[in-house]
């Protein structure tokens, strides 16, 4: 997506593009590097480009599917009863690979834009703790965090092999 050729025609397009664009900058940082690679921590920071996308893919399905949908799935936050699972997201190991979690967060991206189509801007979110919310402030802090993500995204992969840009 390029800036010249965006033309939204409504609020939800523009939102919804914003985010592709963002996703997309994501993958990009991750499609073609090997497992070991997409595994290492190579700045001062504890993120790796796989612990980045594992922790997106997790939150797509959060944040559309339960928290603005109200879904429930068992087994998984927040049914699961578990508090603080940032830090737990970001792990990763061997059994994890950029294969793995670049189908993941495709499925997880795909079932989310089902969300957005399926709901109006202004409907309030299905989970009880964020009913104050809607889903066009999801939408909001999707766009930024999955932004401040690729960012994270593009600083890792230019250490690990030069590559840079979005």
């Amino acid at each position: 997506m390029t800036l010249s050729r965006f033309s939204p025609t409504t609020e939800r397009d523009a939102l919804c593009a914003f985010l592709d664009g963002q996703r997309a900058a994501l993958t990009r940082k991750v499609a073609g590097i090997s497992d070991a690679d997409a595994r290492r921590t190579p700045t001062v920071s504890t993120l790796s480009l796989l612990g980045i996308l594992k922790h997106c893919a997790l939150w797509e399905r959060r944040w559309f599917q339960i928290i603005a949908a109200g879904e429930v799935f068992p087994g998984e936050w927040p049914a699961n009863g578990e508090q603080d699972t940032d830090l737990e997201d970001f792990r990763v190991d061997e059994r994890d690979t950029v294969e793995q979690w670049l189908a993941t967060y495709e499925e997880r991206t795909a079932a989310s834009r089902k969300v957005v189509e399926a709901m109006n801007l202004d409907a309030p979110c299905g989970w009880p703790q964020a009913a104050d919310r809607n889903l066009r402030w999801v939408l909001l802090h999707m766009i930024e965090e999955t932004a401040r993500h690729a960012g994270h995204a593009d600083i890792i992969r230019e250490t690990l092999d030069g590559s840079s840009g979005v």
